[in-house]
């Protein structure tokens, strides 16, 4: 039987690969340490989960929520807008709370894309950036997963060449997965490019909170003059409050968009568990220490990878913000591709890394590494990586062609 429509437009998951692979070295008895998936292992601060027990013995809490959010989520995300970003939002018309980010994109691809719609999208860039629209019937344009000048040059040559014009680019700082960072500027050339070429914008700022620079915060689009009028922003509570399977994101901007987002969403769910809501209010409303102290940890495991695997002999480059680092395949494997190292990384090393080729073909020599082990573990996963390196040679002559790779 031939694959459904939908399902032939998806490439074959890149993950699942390394996925079977973890999970055959797993069986075999091998302590895989996984730097591979953003997969949060901070606990949960205790006040959420506080919160999130006292509105479970509520009576009726268990009842049908609201697929837009329940009205206290939505003022306290307009409030955290207010004290972070300066931006002020109206919780009634943008504001939508999401299951995630990843959930809200995907459904704003089913509001507003048109079979055979152009979306620009960056290449390497978070999957769903793309797919949502393949799976909502439109097209994909790359643009530079950069705030360079190359990326307004794509948008230029887009705009030109793309039949049909496109409607909408998206934007993701910092990136997943690059750790790019994006200032107010790139935000407000952004913001007047789309305005000049009727294009709605799509910024992700899920990873918002972590970053290394204090005096330089990753800003909001919104912030930028007339952002209202092109621009729907999405965060998540996952990292900033280690929350990743609760579930919990936002959409928040343009009234027009999100009134679509929230239509199709009407027909798709009741919302997140109304406890969970409460919670994720509490969450946003209360103290930011634990905020501080999430940041000041994944610094310090930033400091540590990029230190001990430089020694090992994998130089990694410092990211500036998000919980990812960005690092070039040693030279030596680079002809292999991301997929066929990463594996190598965890049969040989016992390490587990994102092969970069599963966030667009621009990624495919780099790997992403995750900082979601303890520094104990970071050490041991450099010591790993590092043995396998030294050995190389002898062991994998007859196995890859490395000398082709020098």
């Amino acid at each position: 039987m031939s694959e459904f429509h939908s399902v032939r437009r998806l490439p074959p998951y890149v993950f699942e690969q390394v996925n079977r692979v973890k999970a055959a070295a797993r069986k075999a008895g091998a302590d895989i340490i996984d730097l591979g998936m953003g997969n949060p292992d901070l606990p949960t601060p205790d006040h959420i989960n506080e919160k999130l027990i006292e509105a479970i013995t509520k009576p009726r809490t268990n009842r049908y929520s609201t697929s837009k959010g329940i009205p206290g989520l939505r003022r306290a995300q307009a409030a955290y807008y207010a004290r972070r970003f300066g931006v002020k939002l109206d919780p009634d018309t943008q504001v939508v709370a999401t299951l995630g980010s990843k959930e809200g994109f995907a459904n704003m691809a089913q509001a507003i894309t048109a079979p055979g719609d152009v979306i620009l999208a960056p290449n390497p860039s978070y999957p769903i950036h793309a797919f949502g629209f393949l799976m909502a019937g439109g097209v994909i344009r790359n643009v530079p997963a950069t705030t360079g000048p190359e990326f307004f040059h794509a948008l230029e040559r887009a705009v030109m060449h793309s039949i049909p014009k496109p409607i909408a680019v998206v934007t993701c700082f910092p990136s997943n997965p690059t750790a790019e960072v994006a200032d107010i500027e790139f935000y407000k050339d952004v913001v007047r490019f789309a305005k000049q070429h009727d294009l709605f914008v799509l910024s992700d700022l899920a990873y918002s909170e972590i970053y290394f620079d204090e005096n330089s915060p990753p800003p909001s689009i919104l912030e930028a003059p007339g952002a209202f009028d092109v621009a729907v922003e999405f965060t998540s509570l996952s990292k900033t409050f280690s929350m990743p399977g609760w579930r919990v994101g936002f959409a928040v901007g343009n009234e027009r968009l999100l009134a679509a987002l929230a239509r199709v969403k009407s027909y798709l769910d009741y919302g997140a568990y109304t406890p969970i809501q409460v919670a994720a209010s509490a969450a946003l409303n209360g103290p930011e220490d634990c905020i501080v102290e999430m940041r000041e940890i994944y610094r310090k495991r930033r400091d540590i990878l990029v230190d001990s695997f430089g020694r090992a002999g994998f130089p990694v480059p410092s990211p500036k913000a998000s919980m990812f680092a960005w690092a070039p395949i040693p030279e030596k494997f680079r002809s292999l591709g991301s997929l066929e190292f990463s594996k190598l990384l965890v049969e040989k090393a016992h390490v587990a890394v994102a092969p970069g080729i599963g966030f667009g073909e621009h990624g495919d020599e780099f790997v992403r590494i995750a900082l979601v082990e303890n520094e104990h573990r970071i050490r041991q996963a450099a010591r790993s990586v590092r043995r396998f390196l030294e050995t190389a040679d002898e062991t994998l002559h007859n196995v890859v062609p490395l000398a082709a790779a020098r």
